[in-house]
């Protein structure tokens, strides 16, 4: 079967090609990755869809939706998987300081809420933490805004948290949603799309992509619907672009992310540098920069009980890292040790 897209529409770019070794290129096959499975990996190439199997000491546990990789196609293997441009992983809900893999090389973040009780500011600046640390474009998408009696009050605070932030708000059923995302859906862009469940994601990336996946209704307890999503996947758009959708996160942790958190609250980190000691935490001490613009309303004080949980659990979940690839390069180091002293 031959394939109607080339590798440009497929979202290649120079930072791919940079990559390929001169004795790979008309050996090996650029594939990009459209969904992952327990054993194998969906793949999509310029010559049709390749489903491939892995060599040996890869596992499908390091391969993102959105990643490209190079694969031997008659032998429907990968080979090795290429730098990402841009990485979108969340801290684990399970094991604190590890990260799970959302996607890869990601253009946008379409991140979805919508205009009743799910609204919540707090789990936004999450979202919109991940989004700056990975450098990738963030934009809130309000959805159900037709169900809402004040839909401007939504997109105010939204707007709130971060200065020149996208924000759009949605009736995905009835409105054009191609014209309303078109500057970030064109050919070749990847947008992800990302939220808790019950929000409107399968409803936007049905109106995106002219797709039928089925949409259960609401609950009346909590203002959301039911849980449609279940695995990650890659979707090409009438646009030309690729829609990445994700199931809805329950918990949204945050690990190694520091510049995201402080990109998304710059009007405190911009301060930060005027506060008279370099490990001020913003609460009591003296000659605090950031406390004194709390004190003149130029902060919401709100906004920094936010920021100074997400950074105290940033650098918890980073130190706990740190010390998991210290013990596995000190064990790395040990067996080494163990092999060499058995070959003598």
């Amino acid at each position: 079967m031959t394939s109607s897209f080339t590798r440009a529409d497929l979202g290649w770019s120079a930072f791919h090609n940079a990559q390929l070794d001169i004795d790979e290129i008309g050996v090996l096959t650029p594939a990009r990755v459209s969904g992952v499975h327990r054993t194998r990996i969906a793949t999509l190439t310029e010559d049709g869809p390749v489903d491939l199997a892995l060599d040996a000491g890869h596992s499908t546990g390091e391969i993102a939706v959105g990643d490209w990789v190079l694969c031997d196609p008659e032998a429907a293997r990968m080979v090795r998987r290429l730098d990402r441009q841009s990485t979108l992983q969340r801290g684990s809900d399970y094991v604190f300081g590890e990260r799970q893999l959302i996607a890869a090389n990601i253009d946008t973040l379409f991140i979805t809420t919508s205009c009743n009780a799910d609204f919540n500011v707090a789990r936004l600046e999450r979202y919109l933490a991940l989004a700056h640390d990975a450098d990738i474009t963030p934009v809130i998408v309000l959805t159900k805004a037709d169900q809402c009696d004040d839909p401007q009050s939504y997109i105010d605070d939204a707007r709130a948290l971060g200065r020149n932030l996208e924000v759009l708000a949605l009736d995905a059923l009835h409105g054009d949603v191609g014209e309303a995302l078109g500057p970030w859906i064109g050919k070749g862009q990847t947008v992800a799309l990302a939220g808790s469940s019950g929000v409107g994601k399968t409803t936007l990336a049905n109106a995106l992509t002219g797709g039928d996946a089925l949409t259960q209704g609401i609950r009346e307890d909590d203002a959301r619907g039911r849980h449609t999503t279940t695995g990650r996947s890659l979707h090409h758009l009438p646009t030309g672009g690729w829609l990445i959708d994700t199931p809805g996160m329950r918990g949204l942790g945050v690990a190694d992310v520091a510049a995201g958190i402080a990109a998304t609250f710059e009007e405190i980190s911009e301060l930060e540098g005027n506060c008279r000691f370099r490990d001020c935490k913003h609460e009591s001490e003296p000659g605090c920069a950031v406390q004194a613009a709390v004190a003149t309303g130029a902060i919401d004080p709100a906004r920094l009980k936010r920021f100074q949980k997400l950074v105290r659990e940033d650098a918890m979940a980073t130190e706990t890292i740190a010390q998991a690839h210290a013990r596995s390069r000190k064990f790395g180091k040990t067996v080494k040790a163990a092999m060499k002293k058995k070959g003598r």
